[in-house]
């Protein structure tokens, strides 16, 4: 017992070199702990995990740290630990937490998982309806705004390999929205995207590289308010499925910062006290399905 080991100066001196001893743990609690690894006995860092109770609620989350280690300090009870790590296949277990005690399963193998499979080569297009392009803007140096462009198209080339593959998006600058109508029209002016100069935003690419698992990173030029920038989606690719009517689906989130600054956006106006209205940053977030075109 956890509590014996704290009251026990034979048992402290024994424990000098566990990672749990000199643990304060409150009299009602216990810990679970385990070490997530790989499978050639490799620490796994920044795998998520997840404690729930008996009733399916959330108790603790978070990652294990640069040795793989778990150690949750929870009240007693029946508790589910999930914990899940990008290219492996997720880890359940479960384990009972007394008063002062420590429930420890050891070390966690996680498995390599099968990579999603990849789309069919050939020629396919966003699908507007279930797709979204949002943003994210800090306003007054506190709040976030979000948008979204609410019209847009895309085509992608699915090459035999897919670092060959290649796609084109354009967006109407028009179509932002904030959903607040003067906000909108003022992102819409000359201060802006000045829409009736630079009606469309473009995005070419013909470089996808695959970073393993399920991550990918699409590089190409963005053309936004008349200027050029090479930019980079960390991207994840979600996998295939199948529409209501039976039609091959393919979906990936992709996210990306861009700097105003950069694309010559450059518009400000500064509080009484010294803070900027507008964030210098602006963050996309992209959630895209495709469909073979045609």
């Amino acid at each position: 017992m956890f509590g014996r080991w704290l009251g026990s100066k034979k048992a402290t001196s024994a424990a000098q070199g566990n990672p749990l001893a000199g643990l304060t743990v409150p009299r009602t609690a216990g810990v679970l702990s385990c070490r997530v690894l790989d499978p050639v006995n490799e620490a796994v860092q920044q795998a998520e995990f997840v404690v729930t109770d008996s009733a399916g609620r959330k108790v603790v989350g978070g990652e294990t740290d640069p040795f793989g280690n778990v150690l949750a300090t929870v009240p007693a009870g029946d508790y589910r630990l999930a914990v899940t790590a990008e290219g492996f296949t997720p880890f359940h277990g479960s384990a009972t937490v007394s008063e002062s005690g420590h429930a420890g399963l050891g070390d966690v193998m996680l498995q390599v998982a099968a990579p999603p499979q990849l789309p069919d080569p050939g020629e396919w297009e966003i699908e507007p309806n279930h797709s979204q392009i949002g943003f994210t803007a800090r306003h007054i140096g506190l709040a976030r705004i979000h948008g979204r462009f609410n019209t847009f198209a895309g085509a992608i080339r699915i090459a035999d390999r897919m670092e060959d593959s290649a796609m084109h998006v354009i967006i109407d600058a028009s179509s932002i929205d904030t959903n607040v109508q003067m906000r909108d029209d003022h992102l819409r002016s000359g201060d802006f995207l000045d829409v009736g100069r630079y009606p469309t935003m473009e995005f070419y690419s013909d470089r996808f590289v695959h970073r393993g698992g399920s991550r990918w990173g699409v590089s190409g030029a963005l053309t936004l308010h008349g200027v050029s920038r090479t930019v980079m989606l960390d991207t994840q690719y979600l996998g295939l499925g199948n529409g209501l009517e039976g039609e091959t689906r393919a979906a990936c989130r992709a996210t990306t910062e861009l700097h105003r600054e950069d694309f010559t956006l450059t518009w400000q106006t500064m509080l009484a006290r010294g803070i900027a209205a507008v964030g210098s940053s602006i963050a996309i977030d992209m959630d895209i399905q495709i469909v073979p075109k045609g």
